[in-house]
């Protein structure tokens, strides 16, 4: 099997030099010496040639038994991991993967893939592509296309997550009384009440609506799982100015999750409101149900079960005040009503 050399000799005055014959790199031997320079040469190039060797002999190995084995890049990877989960995920995969940071390693065989490209994704790259690219790694390890671990758990790169908050009444009132589109505002008025996803709302029907029990239930479009909730006499209000069939926002349902998304960053501009998105109606619904006592279990109902929004406001987030342990006592002292018949 030839290989090319590496390194090549050469002399510049006194000193010997070597010169990468790939990059054209030249580097001192420091020594005058030609002999000197020859050992250190060979052990230059003797280092060089072990790796490239063994990457050869696993080519010739793993051909045998998986032709597409030697020749699979990252793109392909890509191409799998589009192909799962619901299409909300696989549009977010499509875009995450267009990503320009991720080109250096796109066409890159998963063979001669090294820590040292993931980190070169890693200096330029957006805490969302990390975590689409972990994502990508865990794929390709799951499936055998790589033995080992490109990148050890510990060496990934560790985001302190933005502090999310939901949106105040005041920020809700203020855009609703600039919102010129009356479907616009119904929407945003039912994501005040209900607490849903911008992406379940604005797919809500009218056949979701049971008026018999008062309920709205729907499975959620993330997750599967589902949700359903009272209709209070707020909300009441709100679905009455809706179709009776079919889909309650017609023009909005038509629309993508993105144009939603830029279009509220702008009525919310127009009326002084900064640091919030959609989803933080969700974030405020939860908020006032932690607030006002709402069991969790009923704001898990509400939202669907496994909610990050309920797990961030009944952990930490939302303000509540705690009565006293001697209101309790003197509860727990009182005797209790007589029932008279």
């Amino acid at each position: 099997m030839h290989m090319k050399t590496k390194f090549t000799l050469f002399r510049r005055g006194e000193v010997y030099y070597s010169q990468d014959s790939a990059t054209g790199k030249q580097t001192s031997l420091r020594t005058k010496d030609e002999t000197e320079a020859r050992s250190l040469l060979n052990a230059r190039n003797e280092a060089q040639r072990q790796p490239v060797l063994n990457l050869h002999l696993a080519r010739a190995y793993l051909t045998a038994s998986d032709p597409a084995f030697v020749e699979r890049t990252w793109q392909i990877v890509m191409h799998q991991l589009q192909a799962r989960g619901k299409a909300s995920s696989r549009e977010r995969f499509a875009t995450a993967f267009k990503s320009p940071v991720l080109d250096g390693l796109r066409h890159k065989r998963l063979l001669e893939t090294t820590s040292d490209d993931f980190f070169a994704v890693f200096k330029d790259a957006k805490p969302s592509t990390v975590c689409f690219l972990k994502r990508l790694h865990h794929l390709a390890l799951s499936a055998g296309w790589i033995a080992l671990p490109i990148v050890a758990p510990n060496l990934w790169p560790r985001y302190k997550p933005k502090d999310r908050r939901g949106i105040t009444p005041d920020e809700h009132e203020s855009i609703l009384a600039r919102e010129k589109n009356a479907e616009w505002k119904l929407f945003l008025e039912l994501l005040w009440e209900t607490g849903a996803a911008q992406s379940d709302a604005v797919n809500f029907k009218a056949e979701d609506i049971d008026w018999t029990s008062r309920t709205i239930s729907y499975f959620r479009m993330k997750t599967g799982t589902l949700a359903q909730f009272t209709i209070s006499k707020k909300l009441e209000a709100v679905l009455n100015h809706l179709p009776t069939t079919g889909a309650l926002f017609p023009s909005l349902s038509t629309h993508p999750a993105n144009f939603r998304a830029n279009r509220f960053r702008y009525r919310c501009g127009v009326a002084g409101v900064s640091g919030v998105t959609l989803h933080c109606y969700r974030y405020a619904w939860a908020e006032r149900a932690k607030t006002v006592g709402m069991p969790e279990r009923f704001a898990q109902a509400a939202l669907g079960h496994g909610s990050k929004a309920i797990h961030r406001a009944y952990s930490k987030k939302a303000q509540i005040i705690v009565p006293s342990l001697e209101d309790y006592e003197r509860k727990a002292a009182s005797p209790p009503p007589m029932v008279t018949a």
